[in-house]
């Protein structure tokens, strides 16, 4: 026996999924689905199969003729969820599992329709990374296995679904419509995706288009306008893109990401509509995505960084190419003064500042911070700088060739580097990066004249003059930067001049509430409360529940907001706060 994930019960010696068909019935009235997985394995095998469970209410287990299979549905651990051991006989390659999904489904958000942007009908998303693919299919829930698959999903009637995947065809009968779609590329389980509501769409570009709630789609098309240039663009970097379709779906407000890169169907953050198009580097990264990590993913969520390093630095690299090399370094000083806070954050668990992690034990979860993003991107600039950008460009685009639609593990990425760019690793100290704690002093720092600039102003009210040109990039690194003993008068200036209290840009707008807040200025204070209640975006939502709870006379604002809105947020993203107010 080898389970060589330790967020998965899959056992190596046991047979693989090839394909899955799932049929699901979406139930708003129980917040079910009621649903069947058939699973196709590569090869036929008698003996025991594993498959991974949260909360599911397994109905029955049949192989292809429909005889039944014997089956255990083991007690549930906290991590793991349950194990489904199903015994196979001799010769079959093929089961069903008949079952249903709990109203409290990790992997499931319910929406009420005041929750929603129309206010007049439910909606339902998906959210499966890292392991949450298993409270709703029972699978082999590893990113090590990539699976096809097709779904059918009954929705009722007039509604519409979209799923990460090819759009077959629609019938309906009666009061619900039955929905087909096709993956056929080999995908980790966690990419998994679909949304139910009232939707509709808006093309884009000839490979793009976006969905929103009607009321919400005029806004998003003109905020994503751009996307077509951004792909062709990442295509000129890292090759032909995979996926056939890069669609956008503009999420409720309670979504907990900034992105999902569920291939041929993005899920976007509303938060990201700031009328001028300034938050569209989360379009580049999810979209990046399609070469790291969809197209070459991490074995485990061990191996993270692979999917997330990767990602920021073709994300940079995006917009370096759309935008130029100053707006590329505005980003990436951004992305250091996340990771200085992320490492800030775990010095009582120095491990997890590692690349290369051993989480046995550890939910992926808790363990989900900016490290893998922003210090895996700075030991690949770090190569890059080693190596001569022509040189790392050739290396990158032979590993996405090597390892397309595979998973891989930090240990084959560094015998892979090795071959490729002989003594690179030991030239830039890249066991630093992947197995020791913290950043080497040797890190690439982003450096510019407008970083220059702004670096004179800290703790300053700028001028007119000094601001008349500033993207929302430079704002948000300005008020990060404010320092805590900054004078409430400099707060109250810099609101009065700027109106920054009413910025329309969310990471402008949380920059600022969490200086002032910080700094004991409290006019903002009821700004941050509304604000808590209109977003669900665990970037935002993390950093002002903390600054409040921190505060003596804030804690009870931060408790006040959290009992009035919490119940609609994700449940990830309510697991985050719920820690959050427990050590304060």
């Amino acid at each position: 026996m080898a389970r060589l994930d330790p967020h998965s019960y899959n056992d190596s010696t046991q047979p693989e999924t090839e394909t899955l068909d799932w049929k699901a019935r979406v139930d708003f009235r129980t917040r079910r689905l009621h649903a069947e997985a058939t699973l196709t394995l590569k090869e036929a095998s008698a003996g025991p199969l594993d498959l991974d469970t949260r909360d599911l209410d397994i109905r029955g287990v049949v192989d292809a003729q429909g005889r039944p299979l014997p089956y255990i549905l083991s007690p549930p651990e906290p991590i793991l969820g349950s194990r489904l051991r199903i015994e196979l006989p001799a010769g079959v390659k093929q089961l069903t599992v008949r079952y249903r999904t709990s109203p409290e489904a990790s992997a499931l958000q319910w929406l009420s329709p005041p929750q929603t942007a129309g206010g007049q009908q439910p909606f339902l998303f998906s959210q499966c990374q890292a392991i949450h693919a298993r409270s709703v299919v029972p699978l082999q829930d590893t990113p090590r296995i990539r699976i096809r698959y097709r779904a059918s999903l009954r929705v009722p009637k007039q509604l519409k679904s979209v799923m990460a995947a090819s759009f077959v065809g629609r019938e309906e009968h009666g009061v619900e419509a039955e929905e087909h779609y096709e993956m056929p590329q080999p995908v980790p389980p966690y990419l998994l995706a679909f949304a139910v509501g009232s939707l509709t769409s808006k093309e884009l570009g000839p490979r793009s288009r976006v969905w929103a709630e009607p009321e919400a789609l005029e806004d998003a098309a003109d905020e994503f306008a751009g996307v077509d240039d951004m792909l062709k663009a990442a295509e000129s970097l890292f090759g032909p893109y995979d996926w056939e379709r890069f669609d956008l779906l503009l999420m409720p407000p309670s979504f907990p990401y900034g992105g999902m890169e569920n291939p041929r169907l993005t899920f976007l953050t509303p938060t990201l509509i700031a009328g001028d198009k300034s938050l569209v580097n989360v379009v580049a990264h999810e979209l990046a995505h399609s070469w790291t990590g969809n197209l070459v993913t991490n074995a485990s969520a061990e191996h993270f960084w692979l999917n997330e390093g990767f990602t920021v630095f073709a994300e940079r690299r995006i917009l370096e190419a759309l935008a130029g090399p100053e707006v590329a370094a505005l980003h990436a000083a951004l992305g250091r003064r996340s990771l200085d806070e992320a490492l800030h954050h775990f010095r009582a668990h120095p491990q997890l500042t590692a690349l290369r992690t051993h989480l046995s034990g550890v939910d992926p979860d808790e363990a989900f911070s900016q490290i893998p993003y922003e210090k895996g991107y700075l030991l690949l600039r770090a190569l890059e700088d080693a190596v001569g950008r022509p040189t790392f460009d050739g290396f990158l685009r032979r590993y996405l060739a090597k390892y397309r639609f595979q998973a891989l593990t930090t240990e084959e990425f560094v015998r892979f580097t090795e071959e490729e760019l002989p003594g690179a690793l030991a030239k830039v100290d890249a066991d630093a990066y992947l197995n020791r704690p913290g950043v080497p002093e040797s890190a690439p720092r982003p450096a510019s004249a407008r970083l220059e600039a702004l670096e004179k102003l800290r703790g300053k009210v700028p001028t007119q003059a000094d601001t008349k040109d500033w993207t929302p990039t430079e704002w948000q690194l300005f008020l990060e930067s404010m320092p805590v003993d900054t004078a409430k008068d400099v707060f109250r200036e810099l609101d009065a001049k700027y109106a920054l209290t009413a910025s329309r840009n969310s990471e402008v707008l949380v920059a600022w509430l969490v200086a002032a807040l910080r700094a004991g200025f409290d006019a903002p204070l009821g700004r941050a409360e509304e604000f808590l209640g209109e977003v669900g975006r665990m970037k935002y939502l993390k950093p002002l529940y903390s600054v409040l709870a921190s505060s003596r006379d804030h804690r009870k604002v931060a408790r006040a907001a959290f009992e009035k809105h919490g119940a609609r947020y994700h449940p990830i993203a309510r697991q985050g706060v719920e820690l959050i107010l427990a050590r304060a």
